[in-house]
């Protein structure tokens, strides 16, 4: 008898329990969620029930940066998460330890979200499985990029050609051990860039003679390594 009453207790203090997180509005619950880093967490959080699912998408709606480093994530998880967050403004999902699968068909539904063109820097950095044709279809549409991380990928001039186009306030970028980029490709991100003040170039298989024309179109570009001992004529793998 004693043990039923015991059961009955507990049953009522859940009850009391679910009642008294129901009675949390939903901007306090997005706050709340908005602390939470995990997306598995998050998106256990969503399947609690309807106020809960409110919570995490006004949580996500909130956010201006928004990282998937350390994460395992694919195409549809990551663009359903950036689908979600419309206010971003940074967006991280470079290589991580646990085998990002981001593909050219990610990178396309992602610049069909809502934040595409307001996002002010975007890392891919060692996205093995991206190529030309996913950034293309990226920067075309994040017309207000200020900062682009495509080192260690595979991208070609025709990359360097789309965001030339596409991103007039480009600032910084980093092209590390991009070998498949060449001098002609540089030269035309320089010469159409007028805002671009960094460029990262470590390990790229280009001649140093194009370090000297791309300072000769504007002189005040950062040339990363520094670029203070060229030697015109040497081709010259930065390192």
């Amino acid at each position: 008898m004693k043990g039923g009453e015991g059961a009955e207790k507990e049953a009522v203090k859940a009850i009391e329990l679910e009642a008294e997180i129901e009675r949390l509005p939903v901007d306090l619950l997005a706050f709340i969620f908005s602390l939470i880093s995990s997306f598995k967490d998050l998106a256990q959080a969503s399947g609690v029930c309807r106020k809960w699912r409110r919570g995490v998408e006004e949580s996500l709606a909130r956010k201006e940066r928004l990282s998937f480093a350390g994460w395992k994530v694919d195409d549809e998880s990551t663009a359903r998460v950036v689908r979600a967050a419309y206010n971003l403004k940074e967006l991280d999902i470079s290589r991580s330890c646990w085998g990002c699968q981001i593909t050219d068909g990610g990178l396309y539904k992602i610049s069909l979200t809502k934040c595409v063109g307001n996002l002010l820097s975007i890392s891919l950095w060692g996205m093995a499985g991206i190529t030309d044709k996913g950034v293309i279809q990226l920067v075309t549409r994040a017309n207000s990029l200020q900062h682009l991380n495509v080192g260690g990928t595979f991208i070609t001039d025709d990359s360097l050609y789309a965001i030339a186009s596409s991103c007039p306030q480009i600032k910084t970028i980093i092209l590390w051990s991009c070998r498949h980029v060449t001098q002609s490709g540089l030269i035309m991100l320089v010469n159409k860039c007028r805002k671009l003040e960094s460029i990262n170039v470590w390990g790229m298989r280009v001649p140093v003679d194009c370090f000297v024309s791309l300072l000769a179109i504007s002189p005040a570009l950062k040339i990363k390594p520094s670029t203070q001992h060229l030697s015109v004529g040497m081709s010259w793998v930065v390192s």
